[in-house]
């Protein structure tokens, strides 16, 4: 039998195979409200330039209506003999209503309709993406103003190099996150046109009115191009760049927080609802929740690379490797929304052991450059000059087995006579970062006012 909903070219229906291959409806049921709510919007502008009766139109809305809910019921059966949800909706509309279904379509294509659909979806997971990542946001400055003064270690190489606080780590990621904020909404104004309308690729001979249908959809404007607007799908690689940075950034985080819930560590605890324990080791507490979404990025950023293979080749217009397109990104796009959820859970609920990272703070010569700086504010010494002073007092301290703070000042003396007693004062973790003032730097003050700008910021969003 030929499918009905192609007509009459085909004389047989296609193979079991052609099917399983050619078939999309077992993912993309989930554009379902998008889908019909684009239908909605077609039949009101049929209606309004005289294509569609009103009649007709309101058995349409209200046949459309009774589709969603059946499908949100979970009543709906999806048919995978009739391949997507843009002809499974409307094979349904048409037992409802009957013949005037069967007008929906003028004017449009599957083409338009399914670059429709992909952005309002796209769309709607931007939003939420926003959302998600301001509450995670503000949990971090949460932490931030909590710890504004904690010190703890800062590295690079990930060896210590120099003290910082937890608050100022905590709003290290409020701005890498602001950033992905930025390149979410961003992608998102770019893709807030309108393909409606653009038919299969060449627009319509129909008299039809594009603005009417991309206000009623919420879009800026309908897109200019009907070859561009049925073939682009750089909204979907566009979002999919922003989510993979933003995973990147979950990435890293997870990563130090594996790292610092180590018993080397200690200077964070992950609540038990985000760890999990061992089948043969009872000690064990193991941050999965963390690895989890440090895993994440594999499966988002592959679908970033997934998704330009695919398009990378195609000439204009639409072809059917577009309907890759989808799978991949569901995939990516729920995995990001999970990761934040996930790492707010985490931060909200996270113990950090202020006292193992004072301690680890202090280690490994951290206030070195804090006496390097103070030779050159102090003792007018060249910065060459003192870090070379430094470089030998730091050797000194090796040799006693000491930090910098406890050598003598007859230590100090015998490497430069121009060290008094008041380097003592730069030498203690605490008072190395009260002394970094510079804007944007770690200083308890610096840290509340930064935490301060964005709790205004996110709270009044």
């Amino acid at each position: 039998m030929s499918n009905k909903m192609w007509g009459g070219r085909f004389a047989t229906g296609p193979d079991a195979i052609m099917e399983e291959i050619n078939a999309s409806i077992d993912y993309d049921k989930r554009f379902h409200t998008q889908d019909i709510a684009g239908s909605k919007a077609h039949a009101e502008m049929l209606a309004k330039v005289g294509i569609l009766t009103q009649e007709d139109k309101d058995a349409i809305i209200s046949g459309l209506d009774q589709v969603h809910d059946e499908i949100a019921a979970g009543t709906f059966t999806f048919s995978r003999a009739l391949e997507d949800i843009h002809m499974n909706v409307e094979a349904r509309l048409k037992e409802i209503i009957g013949e005037p279904a069967g007008r929906l379509h003028t004017a449009r294509s599957r083409n338009d309709q399914v670059a429709t659909d992909f952005k309002l979806y796209v769309r709607d997971c931007i939003d939420t993406f926003v959302t998600q990542i301001q509450t995670l946001q503000l949990a971090m400055v949460e932490r931030a103003e909590e710890h504004a003064d904690s010190v703890m270690p800062g590295f690079t190489h990930l060896q210590s190099a120099q003290p910082v606080t937890f608050g100022h780590h905590m709003m290290a990621y409020v701005e890498m996150l602001g950033r992905d904020v930025g390149r979410f909404q961003d992608a998102r104004k770019r893709l807030n046109e309108s393909p409606l309308g653009s038919a299969a690729l060449a627009g319509t001979s129909f008299p039809i009115d594009r603005e009417m249908t991309a206000e009623a959809l919420g879009f800026d404007r309908p897109t200019a191009n009907s070859l561009d607007a049925v073939s682009d799908r750089d909204f979907v690689l566009e979002t999919l760049s922003a989510a993979s940075l933003c995973a990147m950034h979950l990435s890293r985080l997870s990563e130090e927080l594996v790292i610092w819930s180590t018993a080397q560590f200690r200077f964070v605890r992950l609540s038990d609802k985000f760890s999990t324990g061992s089948s043969i080791m009872p000690q064990k507490r193991n941050p999965d929740a963390a690895e989890l979404i440090r895993a994440k990025i594999g499966r988002i950023t592959g679908a970033l690379v997934s998704l330009m293979t695919v398009m990378k080749g195609l000439p204009l217009a639409y072809s059917k490797d577009m309907q890759e397109d989808k799978e991949v990104s569901f995939d990516a796009f729920d995995s990001l929304s999970l990761s934040l959820a996930a790492m707010t859970g985490m931060i909200k609920d996270l113990q950090v052991n202020k006292d193992a990272m004072s301690d680890a703070a202090g280690a490994g010569f951290a206030t070195a450059t804090d006496l390097a700086d103070w030779l050159v504010r102090e003792a007018n010494v060249p910065f060459r000059d003192a870090h070379h002073i430094t470089g030998s007092a730091v050797a000194r301290a090796e040799e006693k087995g000491c930090d910098l703070a406890g050598l003598t000042i007859e230590d100090f003396k015998e490497i430069d006579q121009r060290i008094d007693a008041r380097v003592f004062k730069v030498l203690t973790v605490e008072d190395s970062v009260k002394s970094r003032t510079s804007f944007g730097g770690t200083s308890p003050a610096n840290v509340k006012t930064a935490a301060a700008i964005w709790r205004d910021r996110l709270t009044s969003a």
